[in-house]
Formats: C-alpha cells, sequence, structure tokens
C-alpha cells in the first residue's frame, strides 16, 4: 500500500523534538537493501526500501538531509520531509562527509542498543562500512546510542497512530463477534484458526505476527500454552476457549486475546472455579492499568498486577504484563515487566503519555484450560484511555 505521508511528516517533526529533548545534534540512520535488512525506524522517517547504501540525517535545527541512490532521489524529494535530498552516482562517502561537516555535530545517534530490538537496526557490517567512510574525520568517535530517542518516536504515538491502532482494534473486535458464532464444540483448533484467516484474508488485511500461528486457538487443558500453532485438539464442553488475536491493517496493529467457556448438558453458567479464574485475570488487569501512570517504571505496573494474581492464591505468570503495540503487536521500547534478566533496561524506562499497551496475563484452570485476557490501551495525560472493550464478564459458547 501507499505510504501514509501525514504519518512520516508528523513522526520526523516527532524526531526533531526528540533529538532536543536527548541532547543528540544529528541522528543517522544508515541502511542498504533494506528488504533484506530492514532498520525499524526507517518505516517512520521515509516508508519505503532502499537498495545502496542510503543515510537519513535528521538535525536537530530540524534540517533534515538524505543521502540516497540517484533513482531514489525523486520519491525522497515528493515525501517533502527533508530540506536537502542527495542522490548519487558513484558512492555515497564524500556525500556524508561533506554533509557532517556541514552540521558539525557533537554526538550521531545510531540505532544500536543492547536492550531494545526496535533500536538495534544498524548492522554490525553497516557500523564498519560507516566507520571507513568518515576515516580521517572527527565524526566515527563522536557515535552514540539513538535507543532513547528510538522508543520514543515508536512509543509515543501521534493522533495519526493513535487512530489508525484504533482501526485494527475495532476489526479484530468484529472478527471475535464472528468467532462467537462460529465455534462449536468438536472443531478443531485448525478448524477454528481456518475460518479466521478467511476472514482476514477476505478483508486484504494482514497479520500483527506471523499467520501460522495468528490467531493463536488454546482449547481446554491440553493445548500448549504460548506462541503454538492451532492443531488438532478438539473443543470440548466444559472446557475454556482461548483465542489470541492481532490484525495489522494500514500498517498498525492490535492485540488481543478474548475468553469462552463451553457450557456442558445442563449448564447456563461457567463453574465457579471458571468463573474465580476469569474475575482474577481481570481484575489484575484494571489492577495494572489503573498504575499505568505517565513516569511510573515497566517493573512497577508489573508488580501491581503480579501481586493480584498472587494474592488471589494463582501462580505468577512467568511473562510481562505489558508491552507497546504499534506496527508489529510487540513494537519495542518499554516492557511492563519484571526486573528479570531477559527484560534488564527495557521493564526500569518509564510509561509514557502516547504509549499504547498491550495489558495481557493468565491462570490456568485446571481440567478446564486456560483463562487469558488482553486489552488494548492508551495512556492519556488525563488517565488511561482503553482502546479495546475490556471483557469484564465470561464469554459462552452454547452447544
Amino acid at each position: 500500500m501507499a505510504r501514509n505521508k501525514t504519518l512520516i511528516l508528523e513522526k520526523l517533526a516527532q524526531a526533531t523534538d526528540l533529538l532536543n529533548e536527548y541532547n543528540i545534534d544529528c541522528w543517522l540512520t544508515f541502511v542498504r537493501e533494506t528488504s533484506m535488512a530492514p532498520d525499524p525506524i526507517l518505516d517512520f522517517i521515509y516508508g519505503g526500501d532502499m537498495t545502496w547504501q542510503s543515510a537519513f540525517l535528521l538535525h536537530k535545527s530540524g534540517e533534515h538531509t538524505a543521502i540516497i541512490g540517484h533513482y531514489d532521489a525523486p520519491d525522497v524529494e515528493e515525501l517533502g520531509g527533508y530540506s536537502t535530498v542527495i542522490g548519487y552516482h558513484e558512492g555515497i562517502g564524500e556525500h556524508l562527509r561533506e554533509t557532517l561537516a556541514k552540521y558539525d555535530p557533537k554526538t550521531i545517534g545510531l540505532n544500536f542498543s543492547e536492550g531494545d530490538v526496535a533500536a538495534d537496526g544498524l548492522s554490525f557490517g553497516m557500523y564498519l562500512t560507516l566507520k571507513n567512510h568518515l576515516d580521517g574525520t572527527p565524526f566515527g568517535e563522536r557515535f552514540v546510542s539513538a535507543e532513547k530517542a528510538a522508543a520514543a518516536l515508536r512509543g509515543r504515538k501521534s493522533p495519526t497512530e493513535i487512530a489508525l491502532v484504533q482501526q485494527a482494534v475495532n476489526t479484530t473486535e468484529m472478527i471475535f463477534d464472528k468467532i462467537e458464532a462460529f465455534a462449536k464444540p468438536g472443531m478443531t483448533q485448525k478448524e477454528i484458526a481456518a475460518y479466521v484467516h478467511g476472514i482476514i484474508d477476505d478483508l486484504g488485511h494482514d497479520y500483527s505476527w506471523p499467520k501460522p500461528y495468528n490467531p493463536i486457538v488454546t482449547c481446554g487443558p491440553n493445548s500448549a500454552v504460548g506462541h503454538a500453532s492451532p492443531g488438532d485438539v478438539v473443543l470440548e464442553k466444559g472446557h475454556t476457549l482461548h483465542i489470541d488475536l492481532g490484525v495489522r491493517q494500514e500498517e498498525y496493529s492490535s492485540d488481543i486475546q478474548r475468553m469462552w467457556y463451553v457450557l456442558d448438558d445442563g449448564e447456563t453458567e461457567a463453574p465457579p472455579e471458571v468463573q474465580r479464574a476469569f474475575l482474577t485475570v481481570a481484575g489484575a488487569i484494571q489492577a495494572g492499568k489503573d498504575n499505568l501512570i505517565p513516569g511510573k517504571k515497566g517493573w512497577e505496573v508489573d508488580e501491581v498486577a503480579r501481586e493480584f494474581v498472587v494474592d488471589n492464591g494463582y501462580p505468577e505468570y512467568m511473562h510481562a504484563f505489558g508491552h507497546l503495540v504499534g506496527r508489529v503487536a510487540h513494537d519495542g521500547g518499554i516492557v511492563l515487566g519484571p526486573r528479570w534478566e531477559r527484560y534488564k533496561g527495557i521493564c526500569d524506562l518509564p510509561v509514557e503519555v502516547g504509549n499504547i499497551f498491550a495489558l495481557e496475563l493468565h491462570v490456568i484452570v485446571p481440567d478446564r484450560g486456560m483463562m487469558s485476557v488482553e486489552e488494548n490501551a492508551l495512556v492519556t495525560e488525563n488517565g488511561v484511555q482503553f482502546l479495546s472493550t475490556p471483557q469484564t464478564e465470561l464469554r459462552y459458547i452454547r452447544p
């Protein structure tokens, strides 16, 4: 699909503000063959692929320069976000050195990070190439990580981004309603997933994570728990049905989970142990949401939800409570997770206005199945706004 120029111009203006906020004079995104090795930042500042070595230099003054192969120059010029567009023929090196000499930045932000994959787009080979281009200049000694600016650029959603995520959420909720009318005891996970694939494919949308395990369909106690492809497990009466679905629509994603109970013969509602598990999960999400306050660190929000689950007599869940949602389901930046090794650094980042989180956790109901809910929520200056319609009651599959 065509790139959204309004969105890219919003993000370029935001990037200028972030450079001043984080005291980075110039932010350099250096790429090549991006269809094979994309840099996650490129979608925000250009919205297309590059083949030759290409340098996108964002300056804190708002004067931005793109140095790209001459065949790509007209497309970058048409975008209108770059003050200077240089289309080279034989090589990028001389143009890059001249541009940096003109800016004379004391700090040059590069896309590398130990903790945030979405801020780690510069390969080691391209780093060495960049150092070679700048050999004999002072600029190769002025590199700093742009990870904080990158995380904020992705995490602080612009008005256009918020509207696009909301659109994907609305589509996802519509599909959940269709699933409820379709699913019946005796169906397999694969049959339910194939039905969902048919809807999404007919709509012409994409998937927030790879299609083979999107949606994740968990039927009863015999299903794998986690990122597993739908299999041959059969939906049975007296069991739970859990579906984790993410739709990608116009380049932005949703990530939502919903729960059903399959009524057994003679039942009009779920047994007490199933109801209790649902209320614990929904209550923990609400407790975490109430503590999703700008400035709080990710682990502090996770701790509230985690304690709610444990205090209600269930084992703690062995994953993070929340992650950012945007161009993909797991959008990099802050994680609402415990201070475990695997979340080092990113769980210490602060919640910010404009963040859109997927809030999720689960418990297991013995002999019944998994109980897990996931909501998408926007952090605003006036509190947290759910973009999804929160599931506050268990839904039912009727024979």
